[in-house]
């Protein structure tokens, strides 16, 4: 009896914590807009390392740790350099199917000479 349940056990408790981190996702703002990532990564650098340093009192490590490297980064300037090279990419794939088309054909009709 016990066999059989020992699966469907694993599976809920698998579903419940990957339903927990995407709700926590989105309750922090990760998944909206450009805007609320970058709250949400400005809440997480303030947050982590006392939250580190109170567990590292908790089990009674005394070890030091490095300070934490000042990382220049805008999600808001890379995700939307991202969509300005995805929507660049897409206006150009018409002229560069042309292209590699025309290319292929010349390619051919080299070949049949």
């Amino acid at each position: 009896m016990a066999a059989k349940i020992l699966p469907v056990v694993k599976l809920a408790t698998k579903v419940t914590i990957a339903g927990g981190a995407l709700y926590i996702a989105c309750d922090s703002g990760l998944l909206g807009s450009s805007v609320q990532g970058s709250e949400a990564l400005q809440k997480a650098k303030a947050a982590i390392p006392p939250a580190v340093e109170e567990w590292m009192k908790y089990f009674g490590l005394e070890a030091q740790l490095p300070a934490m490297p000042n990382i220049e980064f805008s999600p808001l300037q890379s995700w939307n350099s991202g969509v300005r090279w995805t929507i660049s990419s897409l206006s150009e794939a018409p002229t560069r199917a042309t292209d590699s088309t025309n290319q292929g054909l010349q390619y051919l009709k080299d070949l049949t000479k």
